[in-house]
């Protein structure tokens, strides 16, 4: 088991996740990082999601990964 992060950025800033989530591998990792993608794109809102990008960072802030919000949405056409 380890603490992974889920910070999210886009060209305009970051939103840096403080409290984490306890993962066993990788695949739980992605697996959490597509649910946070999901709440946040099913938030009511006018953000456009298209150019954010979720990352996932171990305790010592390193990143392991990160995921683009389109994997959720779909490639814009």
């Amino acid at each position: 088991m380890v603490q992974v992060y889920f910070h999210c950025s886009n060209t305009e800033g970051t939103l840096i996740d403080r409290y984490g989530a306890v993962v066993a591998n990788l695949t739980e990792a992605r697996d959490r990082a597509a649910q946070i993608m999901n709440s946040m794109i099913q938030t009511p809102g006018a953000e456009d999601w298209r150019d954010w990008v979720i990352h996932i960072s171990d305790d010592d802030g390193e990143e392991i990964f990160d995921l683009p919000f389109t994997a959720i949405l779909g490639k814009p056409h």
